[in-house]
């Protein structure tokens, strides 16, 4: 057996990386789909299905010819988990969003899609940051001196006060 392929200098690899390769063969061992098209559903269905769909699963035709033997590859269908009254909506847009979902994958894996009418877990809450003090605000303060983007600055400073803070137990 030869060892995982590594990539990156010294042979590191990337977390995400790792994580995909346990996860990828199990969703799709037990739900067909991939970590990539959940990674990228906001951008497949856009903002308007974003926050009340979720892809649950794609059911894969097994259609068996006339002389017996398997018929080959047919494309399948996508179920998706919608809230509410949102599912009305987004069944007038099934054919636009097959064709996002096909081009995402690059081929035509998707033939139809069924809904089904559930809760969509929402987003997790994000909990504040307690403010840092002394020692630890000042190091943070001097670790994002020069940073000029504004959107950069915030996400480093909300990434060195959950560093930097004393978690209580």
């Amino acid at each position: 057996m030869r060892p995982p392929k590594q990539s990156g200098k010294y042979g590191a690899r990337q977390i995400a990386e790792a994580a995909n390769g346990i996860i990828d063969p199990l969703l799709a061992k037990r739900a067909g789909i991939s970590s990539a098209l959940l990674a990228g559903w906001d951008g497949i269905v856009g903002e308007e299905f974003a926050d009340c769909t979720r892809p649950e699963k794609i059911a894969w035709d097994r259609r068996v010819s006339e002389t017996g033997n398997g018929g080959g590859y047919q494309p399948g269908t996508l179920i998706i988990a919608c809230e509410g009254a949102r599912a009305l909506f987004l069944t007038h847009a099934q054919g636009e969003l097959i064709g996002r979902i096909n081009s995402f994958f690059g081929f035509p894996a998707i033939r139809q899609i069924r809904i089904v009418q559930k809760p969509v877990s929402a987003a997790p809450v994000r909990r504040p940051l307690p403010a840092l003090r002394g020692e630890a605000a000042r190091k943070l303060g001097d670790m994002m001196e020069g940073i000029e983007d504004d959107k950069l600055r915030q996400a480093i400073e909300r990434l060195g006060r959950g560093v930097l803070a004393k978690r209580r137990r």
